[in-house]
């Protein structure tokens, strides 16, 4: 994929007061999802795409984290939410996501999902 949609200079001011303000929900998938903990995947987070600021990247898989709160579940929210994800799609990044309480009461089958959607082994192919 070609680099010039990732982190454009105009979303940087944006990305990093979220990256200063993550919801309580997201600081705490960040806490498991951060320093390839993961399945020895690494994640960025706060990451642009174009004109949307992505909650969780991983770019070795081409995989989107997005975790939603109540402003997702209106007409409008789910319209953006829509409109993003085809935008995503037509640049071959794939989206998994999770409403917010679920990180609380269910991060381990949260984290078994999102290692379930990587397409391969980091290591595959190298000699041992």
């Amino acid at each position: 994929m070609d680099n010039i949609y990732h982190n454009q200079g105009g979303l940087k001011s944006t990305r990093q007061a979220l990256r200063n303000s993550l919801t309580p929900a997201e600081a705490t998938l960040w806490r498991a999802l951060q320093r390839g903990q993961l399945a020895g995947r690494k994640f960025r987070r706060q990451h642009s795409v174009g004109k949307y600021v992505l909650d969780f990247y991983c770019p070795s898989e081409r995989l989107a984290i997005e975790l939603d709160g109540q402003g997702h579940y209106t007409t409008s929210g789910e319209a953006h939410d829509f409109e993003r994800t085809l935008y995503l799609q037509s640049l071959h990044i794939r989206i998994v996501r999770f409403e917010n309480k679920l990180i609380f009461e269910q991060l381990d089958f949260v984290l078994a999902a999102i290692q379930a959607a990587f397409q391969r082994d980091p290591l595959e192919g190298l000699e041992k």
